[in-house]
C-alpha cells in the first residue's frame, strides 16, 4: 500500500498530466489526506510508547498480600506526628518502628527531623509503595525503609522506640508482643487509644479542628516488674 502511494507520488510529480486537471487536483488531495493519516498515526504511537515505558517506570511492584489489613488507614495529621516524636525523647542513636506505617509520615518525619533510623511495617502492599515513593522524594531512602509484613509477626526487637496509630483494641492485643520482644526502656506512643490498664506515663491533647487528638507515652519496665492482669 505505502509503494503504490510513493509511485503515485512520483507520478504526480513526474509531470506527466494525462489526468484532467480536476482529476488531478483531486488525487493530490487525497495524497496530502494520507501523508497527514500517516503522519497523525506515527506521532500517536510513539505517544503511546512513552505513556507506557513512563507507566511501567512508575508502577508499584508486584508483591503478595498477606492478609486484609486490621483497620481502615487513615493518615496521622502532621502536627500530631511531631507530638508524637518530640514525647519519643529521640536520641541519635535511636531506631523507630512504626506499625501499621500508612503512607509512611511517622518514619519520614523522624528522619528528616531528628536524623534518626526509622522501619515502617505495613501489611498493605499499595500503600508501602506510597511509603516508598515519599522518602524518595524527600531524600531519606539512606534512614528510612519499609516493610511489607504483619506487625504480629514481625521482628522488632530492633526497635528503641515504637509508634502506634491503631485502635484500643489492636493495642491491646499487640501489647503482650511489646512487653516481651522490645527491651527495657524502649518508648511506646500511640496516637489517640490507649492501652488499657497500663497506665500511660504521659497524655497530651493536640488541638484538631474543633476538637483534639490525644497522645499516650509509656516507657516498657524491667521484665520482673512486668504484670500482665
Amino acid at each position: 500500500m505505502r509503494a503504490s502511494r510513493v509511485l503515485f507520488s512520483l507520478f504526480l510529480c513526474s509531470g506527466i498530466t494525462l489526468l484532467s486537471p480536476l482529476t488531478y487536483a483531486r488525487a493530490c488531495a487525497r495524497l496530502n489526506n494520507s501523508r497527514a493519516l500517516l503522519s497523525a498515526q506515527s506521532k500517536e504511537k510513539r505517544r503511546t510508547t512513552l505513556r507506557r515505558g513512563s507507566s511501567e517506570r512508575h508502577a508499584a511492584p508486584s508483591r503478595k498480600r498477606l492478609r486484609a489489613p486490621d483497620v481502615i488507614y487513615y493518615p496521622t495529621p502532621a502536627n500530631a506526628v511531631q507530638e508524637m516524636l518530640r514525647l519519643a525523647n529521640i536520641k541519635k542513636e535511636d531506631v523507630l518502628y512504626d506499625l501499621g506505617s500508612g503512607d509512611g509520615r511517622i518514619p519520614i518525619t523522624a528522619a528528616q527531623l531528628y536524623g534518626i533510623r526509622a522501619v515502617g511495617i505495613e501489611i498493605n502492599p499499595r500503600i508501602i509503595w506510597v511509603a516508598e515513593e515519599r522518602a524518595r522524594g524527600l531524600g531519606v531512602t539512606d534512614r528510612v525503609r519499609f516493610i511489607n509484613a504483619d506487625m504480629f509477626t514481625a521482628d522488632i526487637r530492633e526497635a528503641t522506640i515504637v509508634t502506634l496509630y491503631l485502635s484500643r483494641k489492636l493495642n491491646l492485643l499487640l501489647r503482650p508482643k511489646l512487653l516481651r520482644e522490645l527491651r527495657p526502656g524502649t518508648r511506646i506512643i500511640s496516637h489517640d487509644f490507649d492501652m488499657g490498664d497500663w497506665k500511660p506515663e504521659q497524655k497530651v491533647r493536640v488541638p484538631w479542628y474543633r476538637g483534639y487528638r490525644t497522645i499516650y507515652a509509656w516507657t516498657v519496665p524491667d521484665r520482673q516488674s512486668v504484670q500482665l492482669r
